[in-house]
C-alpha cells in the first residue's frame, strides 16, 4: 500500500480553500493524478487559471492532528502557508475564526527558544 500526502488548493488572492485531496491510499501500483488532472476533477478548479491557485502538496499525515481538531484552515496569501483555527473552549461560537500557524510548528519553534534561552541562562554561546 501506498500513501501520498494532500495537495490543498487555494484562491491565491483570498486563501480560502477551493480543494483539498486528502491523503490518497492505494493498494495496487497507482500513479498519483496529476495536478492537470486535478483541475479536471474538482469543481471549484475546473476552468479556474491555474495561475490564480495556490497549490501545497503535503506529506502524508503531515499536520494530521491539526486537520483533526481545527474547525478551518486557509492558506495566508502573504506568505502561502496554512493556518488553521481551533475551538475556542471558553467560546464555543466564535463570531470570525482566527487563523494561525500549525501548532506543531508553534511548538517546534517554542522548543526552540526554550533550549536557546536555557543556553543563555547557562552562559553557552547560542549557536
Amino acid at each position: 500500500m501506498e500513501i501520498f500526502g494532500r495537495r490543498i488548493y487555494a484562491d491565491k488572492t483570498t486563501g480560502v480553500i477551493l480543494a483539498n485531496t486528502g491523503d490518497l491510499k492505494v493498494l495496487d501500483d497507482f500513479e498519483r493524478p496529476s495536478i492537470e488532472s486535478d483541475f479536471q476533477a474538482f469543481y471549484n478548479l475546473i476552468g479556474r487559471d491555474p495561475d490564480s491557485v495556490i497549490i501545497l502538496e503535503l506529506e502524508p499525515g503531515q499536520y494530521a492532528e491539526e486537520f483533526a481538531t481545527c474547525n478551518g484552515f486557509r492558506v495566508n496569501p502573504e506568505t502561502q502557508k496554512l493556518e488553521f483555527s481551533y475551538p475556542d473552549p471558553n467560546n464555543p461560537e466564535p463570531e470570525q475564526p482566527v487563523f494561525q500557524k500549525p501548532l506543531t510548528d508553534q511548538v517546534e519553534e517554542l522548543k526552540q527558544a526554550v533550549a536557546e534561552l536555557t543556553m543563555l541562562m547557562a552562559g553557552v554561546p547560542a549557536v
